[in-house]
């Protein structure tokens, strides 16, 4: 269950950091809005998983679903670059989200 609560509060990351440069620096009610839910759900569900997953891990992981979330919303939603170099660096997160889950 913990882990499907971190792979969920990563996902949710990903919301708050697009929802985040939506609101244009707290500009803008909707995104704002949209952001600081999101915020308050990803990092709850990140503080659930902690009681089960060693903090190392679930942060690690956290933080790569989000990063890599987040670069894939700006490559197909925002029109950000992506080149073969990017796309081999989103590899290799998964492949240390999943080899950290693999270890666990």
């Amino acid at each position: 269950m913990a882990w499907a609560v971190l792979v969920v509060s990563g996902v949710l990351e990903t919301v708050w950091a697009a929802a985040l440069s939506a609101s244009r620096g707290f500009t803008r009610v909707g995104p704002t809005i949209v952001f600081a839910g999101t915020l308050v759900l990803s990092m709850g569900g990140l503080a659930y998983a902690l009681r089960a997953i060693p903090v190392g891990t679930g942060y690690a992981v956290w933080v790569g679903i989000g990063a890599l979330g987040t670069a894939v919303v700006g490559m197909v939603a925002l029109g950000e670059p992506a080149n073969a170099g990017r796309l081999f660096c989103l590899v290799l997160i998964v492949a240390g989200v999943v080899g950290l889950k693999v270890v666990h």
